[in-house]
């Protein structure tokens, strides 16, 4: 059972660290002038460009969502065995 919580607690919090991933590369990829997307680039998301911190956002959200489904899973099971 202690496996299934930290599953589930772990998946909302990829969840949220996906979403906030996805939203500030989209929020980096608005910059409008060049340099300044590229320093805000380097400087708040860490990665090369906009569309890789999106991308890894979305893989982390999937994570989340495979993660949230397993520990969904082991909930009914706990459930069905009682």
């Amino acid at each position: 059972m202690f496996f299934t919580k930290l599953a589930r607690f772990l998946a909302g919090l990829a969840l949220v660290f996906g979403l906030l991933r996805v939203l500030m590369g989209f929020g980096v990829a608005t910059i409008e002038p060049k340099e300044a997307r590229e320093a805000a680039t380097a400087r708040y998301i860490g990665s090369k460009t906009a569309g890789q911190a999106i991308d890894q956002g979305i893989y982390t959200i999937l994570l989340a969502a495979a993660l949230g489904t397993l520990a969904e899973i082991g909930f009914s099971l706990r459930k069905r065995s009682e």
